[in-house]
C-alpha cells in the first residue's frame, strides 16, 4: 500500500513531519510527501521546496511530488476534474507518481474544498485520513461532502493547538481521532531552528502581520491601523525592540510605514525578511512576548512554545467578518475567548470535557454558523446564549439569533411578523402610495408612540 501525504503550506508540512515522528501517519510500503502549494499568488511567494529547512522534513517520507507543478498553469485550488475525466487524470497521476495499481491511502487536508477534494475523487476508491493543523478543525465542516466522500473517512489526525479542546471538524461522521501531542511539534520547530541562519535579537516582541485584504475584510489603511494598534501594544508591554514579520502577500510599502510609525513610538523596528515559520522565529529569538490579530501563531507561541502574547483587534473583526459562516470565525472566536476575555483552555479549567466555557462558546458559535448540519447543538446553543450572551455577545450577530429563533428573545432585531398590524399595513402602503405612503408609516408610528 502507498499513502499519498497532501501538504499545501510551510506549517502543514512541519506538522505532518511531526505526525511522522510521533507514528500517527499510515503505516504504508511508501509514503509520498505530494505538495500543492495553496497560495494564491505562487509566482510572488516562495515554493514549498524551495522553503528553509525542507529537506529536513521532506526526510520523514520516501518521495516527494508535486501536484502544482503538474497541473500548472493552475493552481492546485483551480483544478476541479468533470466527473467524466477522473479516470483520465487517474491514470495520468499513476503514470507520472509510478504509482502502478497500488492500492492508496489518501492524508489529505481541507477536504472540503479542492485540491483535497480533486484528489479523492481521482483516487475513487482510496481510504482517506484528514489531517488539519490550525484552529479551523475546531470548527463545523464548512461543506455538505458526497457520499462516496464520506464513507471512506476514517480517520482524523489534529494538533492539539489548544489543549484539551476537542475538533469539530467532520464530527458528523463520528471518524477516529488521532492528537498531536505539542512536544511533538515543538521538537520538530527546535529542529528547524538549530539549522536556520538567523541572527535575531533576543527578548525583544514578536508581531505577526496579518493580510486581512485577502479576507476583504479591510481595506489597506485599515490593515495599517490595525498593525499600528499591535506596535501601540508592544509599547504599553515596556519592550523596546520590535521583530516585525509580515505576511508573504502583504506590500513592502506597509512596512516602510510600520517602520516609520515604529520610531514615532519610540520603538526599535526590525523588519524580518524570512521565509522561516514564525515558530521557527520564537524558537530562536525567544522574544518576550507575541503579538497578533488571531493567527494561529498566537496558539502555537503560548500552548506550544511557552511564551506570552496579545491579541489585538478581534472584538472589532468578530463583526466585521462576513457571512456569519466565514470559517475564519472559528478561529477569531478562540483567540478573542482566550487573549482577551481570558477563558482558561479545556485542559486547566478542571471541568469534563466538553462542559468548560470555551467548549460551550465554540458549540453556540458553531450551530449559528452551520445550524442545518449541526442541529444536534440547538439545545447547547440555547442554554449556553440564554445564560451567557450578555458577557459573550460580541461573538454573536443580532440577525443571526434572530433568524435561528435563539435565547435571549430581548436581544433580537424587530422583524416584520413582530411589528403591530397597523405598522404593517402601513408599511405596504409605502410601497404601493410612494410618499403618501410614507405619511401613513409616519402617523402609524406616532399613535404607537403616544
Amino acid at each position: 500500500m502507498i499513502a499519498l501525504v497532501e501538504a499545501s503550506s510551510y506549517f502543514q508540512l512541519a506538522s505532518l513531519a511531526a505526525m511522522a515522528d510521533a507514528g500517527l501517519l499510515p503505516a504504508a510500503d511508501e509514503r509520498i510527501l505530494v505538495l500543492a502549494n495553496g497560495s494564491q499568488v505562487p509566482e510572488l511567494t516562495t515554493a514549498l521546496q524551495d522553503a528553509p529547512g525542507f529537506e529536513q522534513l521532506a526526510s520523514r517520507f520516501d518521495r516527494v511530488v508535486d501536484y502544482a507543478q503538474l497541473m500548472a498553469p493552475r493552481r492546485p485550488a483551480q483544478f476541479n476534474p468533470r466527473e467524466d475525466e477522473l479516470l483520465v487524470f487517474e491514470r495520468l497521476l499513476r503514470d507520472a507518481w509510478d504509482l502502478d495499481d497500488e492500492p492508496l491511502v489518501l492524508v489529505l487536508e481541507s477536504i472540503q474544498v479542492n485540491p483535497s477534494q480533486a484528489l479523492a475523487r481521482i483516487f475513487f476508491d482510496a481510504e482517506i485520513w484528514v489531517h488539519s493543523d490550525g484552529l479551523m478543525s475546531y470548527g463545523p465542516t464548512r461543506n455538505r461532502l458526497a457520499m462516496p466522500l464520506r464513507q471512506r473517512i476514517t480517520r482524523t489526525l489534529h494538533v492539539d493547538l489548544v489543549p484539551g479542546l476537542e475538533p469539530a471538524l467532520l464530527a458528523e461522521l463520528n471518524p477516529l481521532r488521532e492528537v498531536l501531542p505539542a512536544s511533538a511539534l515543538a521538537a520538530v520547530f527546535e529542529q528547524l531552528a538549530a539549522q536556520a541562519a538567523l541572527e535575531l535579537p533576543q527578548g525583544a516582541a514578536l508581531v505577526l502581520g496579518q493580510y486581512l485584504g485577502s479576507l476583504g475584510l479591510l481595506d489597506a489603511e485599515e490593515e495599517f491601523e490595525l498593525h499600528l494598534q499591535m506596535l501601540r501594544e508592544v509599547g504599553h508591554a515596556g519592550l523596546g525592540t520590535v521583530l516585525f514579520k509580515a505576511h508573504p502577500s502583504a506590500s513592502p510599502t506597509a512596512a516602510v510605514r510600520l517602520a516609520q510609525a515604529a520610531a514615532d513610538l519610540g520603538l526599535e523596528f526590525r523588519l524580518l525578511r524570512t521565509d522561516h515559520l514564525a515558530e521557527t522565529v520564537i524558537a530562536l529569538a525567544r522574544p518576550q512576548l507575541v503579538v497578533s490579530c488571531f493567527s494561529t501563531g498566537l496558539a502555537t507561541a503560548r500552548y506550544i512554545l511557552g511564551t506570552e502574547v496579545r491579541a489585538v483587534g478581534t472584538g472589532m473583526m468578530l463583526q466585521a467578518l462576513a457571512p456569519y459562516e466565514n470559517s475564519n470565525r472559528i478561529p477569531l472566536s478562540i483567540i478573542h475567548a482566550l487573549f482577551v476575555q481570558d477563558l482558561p483552555v479545556p485542559r486547566d479549567s478542571g471541568i469534563p470535557a466538553g462542559q468548560d466555557m470555551l467548549s460551550r462558546l465554540l458549540a453556540a458559535v458553531s450551530f449559528c454558523m452551520q445550524s442545518a448540519r449541526v442541529p444536534h447543538l440547538r439545545e447547547q446553543a440555547s442554554a449556553f446564549l440564554d445564560e451567557h450572551y450578555a458577557e459573550y455577545s460580541v461573538h454573536f450577530k443580532r440577525r443571526r439569533i434572530t433568524k435561528l429563533e435563539l435565547p435571549p428573545r430581548w436581544a433580537h432585531l424587530p422583524t416584520r411578523r413582530s411589528l403591530p398590524s397597523k405598522v404593517r399595513g402601513a408599511s405596504r402602503q409605502v410601497l404601493r402610495r410612494g410618499s403618501k405612503g410614507l405619511d401613513s408609516l409616519s402617523k402609524s408610528l406616532s399613535r404607537l408612540a403616544q
